[in-house]
C-alpha cells in the first residue's frame, strides 16, 4: 500500500519525538511535568459549563448542525469583536464557526491556494500553518522571525519571484512561540503590503487577550494586543481566526471563528462543508454563554498566567538563565545554554528523559526556532518552581 506523496512533508514532527520520549520517560519511572504543550489547565467558565450541560437534556440540541444552526454563535463573536475593537462585523457574511481555530487555519489555503502558489510563513511558526500549505500543493517561503527585529518579519526581504507566485501570507500576534507583540504600525504596513502585492493576510489570534503589560504605541493603556482589522476596517485582504481555547480555557470543546473578507469567509465555508457538519449545539450555546457572559474569567485568567510568568522567569534567572520576561502568551521563549544552542531536540529529549521535565524544541516550529525552548505555563507555581529546580539539575550534569 502506498500513501499519498502529500503526507510526506508531514512525515518529520519532531513533536511525534518528543511524545516518544515522554513516553520513555514515564515508563523509566519518571514524575512527568509536562510544559510542551499549550493546553491550559484551567477550568472552562461555570457559566459555559451551566450552559452545555443544560443542552444535554434537550433532544434538539442532538442533531446535525449546518451553517443555520450556527446563527446565535456567529451573532455572538460578531459582537465580542464589536464591543473588544469597535469592529462592525455581519455575522451572516463576514463570520464563521469552527472547530478550534487549527482548523481554519489548516483548511483556508485549499481555499486560496493553487498546487504551486507560494505562502509567506512565519519561521518559527505554528505547524499547522505550514501543514495547511502543504496539504493545499503550495510551497512554503519562510519568514525568518529573529530577535533584533523584534520577531517581526522584514518584508523587504522577501524576493520579487517569490511574491509574482505568492497567495498568502500568515501572521500570528501576539506570537506563539517567540510571544512577541506587532504593534498597531506594522499591521498597518503589512496590510499595505498584501494590497500591493495582491496577497490573502491571514491573521491567527488565538492569544489577543493574553496581554501581561500595557501595551500602546500612543498615550493611553491598551490591554489587548491589536486585530488585523484596526489596520484592515473595510477587510480588502484579510481574516483574523480566534479560539475559545486560551481566552475561555475551553481548549477541549474545539470552538473557534473566523472573521474577515467575505470572499474568504465564503470560500473557507465551501471547503469546510465538505468535511464536517460543526460541533454540538450545546457546545456552542457554552460558547455564546462565554462570548456574552461575564469577562471577569478572562481577567482572571491573565492574571493567574502573569504571577505563573513571573514565578518561572525569576526562577530560571536564579539557576542562571536569564531570559527576557514575556508581555503576552502562556509561553516563555527561551534561548538555550550555549552547550546546547544547536540542538533543541536533543536538548528536549535529554531533560524529559533525565527528569521528567518536558519542554517543546525550538527547530519544532521552523529553522529559525533552533536554539530556543518554549515553556508552557500550564501548570500551577509551585510545579513551575519545582521544574526550575530539576532543570537545574540537569544543566549542571
Amino acid at each position: 500500500m502506498q500513501l499519498s506523496k502529500r503526507l510526506e512533508p508531514l512525515s518529520s514532527n519532531v513533536f511525534a519525538d518528543m511524545d516518544m520520549a515522554k513516553a520513555r520517560a514515564k515508563a523509566a519511572g519518571q514524575d512527568l511535568i509536562d510544559l510542551s504543550l499549550g493546553s491550559s489547565d484551567l477550568p472552562a467558565p461555570p457559566h459555559a459549563l451551566a450552559a452545555i450541560a443544560q443542552s444535554l437534556q434537550d433532544s434538539a440540541t442532538h442533531g446535525y448542525c449546518l451553517f443555520s444552526g450556527t446563527q446565535a454563535f456567529r451573532q455572538a463573536a460578531a459582537q465580542w469583536y464589536n464591543n473588544k475593537f469597535g469592529i462592525s462585523v455581519d455575522s451572516e457574511t463576514e463570520v464563521l464557526a469552527l472547530i478550534g481555530s487549527q482548523e481554519g487555519t489548516a483548511h483556508l489555503p485549499l481555499a486560496v491556494m493553487n498546487p504551486g502558489d507560494f505562502a509567506l510563513l512565519q519561521d518559527p511558526g505554528y505547524p499547522s500553518h505550514s501543514g495547511g500549505v502543504h496539504l493545499a500543493g503550495g510551497q512554503i517561503y519562510p519568514m525568518p522571525l529573529l530577535a533584533e527585529n523584534n520577531f517581526l518579519p522584514v518584508l523587504a526581504d522577501i524576493p520579487q519571484s517569490v511574491l509574482a507566485q505568492a497567495k498568502m501570507m500568515v501572521l500570528s500576534y501576539p506570537h506563539n512561540p517567540t510571544t512577541a507583540i506587532a504593534p498597531l504600525s506594522f499591521l498597518q504596513e503589512t496590510v499595505a503590503f498584501c494590497q500591493k502585492h495582491n496577497l490573502v493576510l491571514v491573521h491567527d489570534a488565538p492569544y489577543i487577550d493574553f496581554i501581561f503589560d500595557t501595551f500602546s504605541e500612543a498615550p493611553g493603556k491598551q490591554t489587548l494586543a491589536p486585530s488585523i482589522f484596526q489596520a484592515d476596517p473595510e477587510k480588502t485582504v484579510s481574516i483574523e481566526f480566534f479560539t475559545m481555547s486560551k481566552s475561555y480555557s475551553m481548549g477541549g470543546f474545539r470552538i473557534g471563528y473566523a472573521i474577515g473578507n467575505a470572499q474568504l469567509i465564503q470560500g473557507l465555508r465551501q471547503v469546510k462543508a465538505c468535511i464536517d457538519f460543526n460541533q454540538y449545539r450545546g457546545i456552542f450555546n457554552g460558547a455564546i454563554a462565554a462570548l456574552t457572559g461575564p469577562q471577569e474569567v478572562v481577567r482572571e485568567t491573565v492574571d493567574i498566567f502573569r504571577q505563573r510568568r513571573d514565578i518561572f522567569v525569576k526562577a530560571l534567572e536564579n539557576i542562571g538563565w536569564p531570559v527576557p520576561m514575556p508581555s503576552a502568551t502562556m509561553y516563555v521563549w527561551a534561548k538555550l545554554p550555549e552547550l546546547w544552542a544547536n540542538d533543541s531536540v536533543g536538548f528536549c529529549v535529554n531533560l524529559v528523559e533525565n527528569t521528567g521535565v518536558a519542554v517543546a524544541p525550538g527547530v519544532g516550529f521552523g529553522k529559525a526556532g533552533e536554539g530556543y525552548v518554549r515553556f508552557a505555563l500550564v501548570h500551577k507555581a509551585e510545579i513551575l518552581s519545582r521544574a526550575v529546580e530539576k532543570i537545574a539539575g540537569f544543566l549542571q550534569l
